[in-house]
């Protein structure tokens, strides 16, 4: 004889763990304020968040790219290691180690590279600005309406591809006196890359983008390594 009510055998309770998130939708697992450590890291001519969850008390850890999550592990009772995953095929680690005072440090990996050497050397390989426009923008500088837009612009140096917002373009280079013109236009506001000869050997071709015809400054990468939300897919 079983005291307990109907609903409540054994045979009619769940298996799953309660900690489990399994039947929660992606969306919904996702939630800024448990992250614990973010990155963000060009790869392949893209921009990707690098996000950390790590419930010291859950013994949960989720890493999420680009919001999307790539790596969960529930109940974890060692709260330090590493967790290894591929974007773009590039080898990831992400290494969770013990500081002072009951703490932790968090260190991402990239390619066998601490991620600040990972950055500092991409650096130098791409060529980046941001801008915003749209129907208000006008020149395309910053303190549009609401119909603007905020575009990152990435030139790969070593093959010379164009990524708008993570999107390679197609468009060809145009030679023109001097160098060559790539023109494209975003929300009917016309763009223009242009490379020219420096004229002397250490800095090379020099790449300036015209926004209506006006000069955007060049963006470093580091300018978007804290929250770069906004120019991020997220889909």
């Amino acid at each position: 004889m079983s005291f307990l009510s109907p609903t409540l055998r054994m045979e009619n309770l769940s298996t799953v763990p309660i900690m489990s998130l399994d039947h929660v939708p992606e969306a919904q697992r996702y939630n800024k304020d448990n992250i614990v450590a973010q990155w963000c890291a060009p790869i392949n001519g893209k921009m990707y968040r690098i996000e950390l969850e790590h419930g010291t008390t859950s013994g949960r850890r989720m890493i999420w790219v680009n919001g999307r999550e790539v790596l969960r592990r529930d109940w974890m009772f060692k709260l330090v290691g590493e967790d290894t995953f591929d974007i773009d095929q590039a080898r990831c680690i992400i290494r969770v180690d013990p500081a002072p005072g009951f703490k932790y440090e968090y260190s991402l990996y990239i390619d066998g590279k601490p991620h600040a050497q990972y950055t500092e050397e991409l650096t130098r390989q791409y060529r980046l600005w941001l801008c915003t426009c749209g129907s208000g923008s006008g020149s395309g500088q910053a303190g549009s309406t609401d119909a603007s837009q905020e575009y990152r612009i990435m030139l790969k140096l070593d093959t010379l591809s164009l990524y708008v917002n993570d999107e390679l373009r197609e468009e060809a280079a145009v030679f023109v006196e001097g160098g060559t013109d790539t023109s494209f236009v975003l929300q009917d506001t016309p763009f223009v890359l242009q490379a020219r000869s420096s004229g002397n050997k250490h800095d090379g071709i020099v790449h300036t983008l015209l926004v209506n015809g006006v000069p955007v400054p060049e963006a470093k990468i580091q300018q978007i390594m804290q929250e770069p939300v906004s120019i991020l897919q997220t889909n």
